[in-house]
């Protein structure tokens, strides 16, 4: 029964099912609701609290469900009766909480020897937590404030190896890729222009060309960077730059989604992106042409987000 005069909440709400085989469409669908933090009302029915960024989430599983032989229906819907409400939001709580507990503990871990890269990727972890966490779950300021600490120490870190070198090693240096460079080569060689060598030189060359001396070699089978577990080339450079700034955090997860095709931060703004490096691929097959138009459009993307999330601490020189 509703209870006088409190309001139902809306909701989005997925009915879905998905055939036994193939074993890893079950997977990503189980990926894709992970990801989107989507709160599980009984088996194969899930609800999310209202929004474009739910509603696509919600729909892509669908589609998912459906392309595989199953089906899935998207709904917007309020409960009769509001405990219903009360324990889907105590399910998101609960589920949020536990990930911010495990949080906490690795950023515990870390306080002896805070790396740049570690505290990045623990960045990267609680943004995507707290982009699920809906309903305010417990345990999320006390990580923002271990996660603060921890940068702040890296960042010391991080000047006192300035002073010793360094990002050095890679400055004046060659940087070498596969001709036909799309997304990941393309973001790659921005951020290394951006943030590690503004007169870095590039080649595009065979991967079975010999290397040449001083050369560094980048998102092909041997490359000093490239792929590392499921991430991009750009990601592992990311790493290597060891910034904490949010932006530049905001560009990788779109450079991923693109990229690697798993729907690992469900970007709503990926596909645009995707969309625009399409028509530079296809202007021109010319790899430095490809370079520069590229390089024009990160130079947009990354200042549409140090817009919104202004750094207080520049990464380049």
């Amino acid at each position: 029964m509703s209870e006088p005069g409190r309001k139902a909440r809306n909701w989005l709400l997925l009915v879905h099912s998905v055939p036994a085989e193939p074993l890893y469409l079950r997977a990503k669908v189980r990926r894709l609701l992970d990801h989107a933090g989507a709160i599980a009302l009984k088996k194969a029915v899930y609800a999310l609290p209202p929004g474009d960024s739910s509603r696509e989430a919600m729909e892509r599983v669908a589609g998912e469900a459906a392309s595989g032989g199953g089906h899935g229906y998207v709904a917007e819907c309020t409960f009769v009766d509001p405990r219903t409400d009360d324990l889907l939001i105590e399910s998101s709580r609960s589920a949020r909480r536990a990930d911010y507990d495990a949080l906490a503990e690795s950023l515990r871990g870390l306080e002896s020897d805070a790396s740049p890269e570690a505290v990045a990727r623990a960045r990267q972890r609680f943004e995507a937590i707290r982009r699920i966490d809906f309903f305010d779950a417990p345990g999320r300021r006390r990580v923002e404030s271990l996660l603060s600490r921890l940068e702040r120490a890296s960042a010391v870190g991080r000047d006192e190896s300035a002073s010793r070198g360094g990002l050095s090693e890679l400055v004046g240096r060659v940087w070498a890729t596969r001709r036909g460079v799309q997304i990941d080569r393309i973001a790659s060689a921005w951020l290394i222009r951006r943030f590690i060598d503004p007169d870095a030189e590039f080649r595009f060359i065979d991967p079975k060309e010999e290397r040449r001396k001083d050369e560094l070699r980048f998102d092909m089978v041997g490359g000093d960077f490239t792929h590392e577990g499921d991430g991009c080339t750009f990601e592992t450079l990311v790493r290597t730059v060891g910034t904490p700034d949010p932006a530049l955090r905001q560009v990788a997860e779109i450079v991923h989604d693109v990229d690697i095709k798993d729907g690992k931060f469900g970007r709503a703004d990926a596909p645009g992106i995707q969309q625009v490096v399409l028509g530079i691929v296809l202007h021109s097959s010319d790899d430095e042409e490809r370079l520069r138009r590229g390089f024009a459009l990160f130079d947009d993307l990354y200042a549409s987000f140090r817009s919104r999330n202004p750094v207080t601490r520049e990464v380049s020189s």
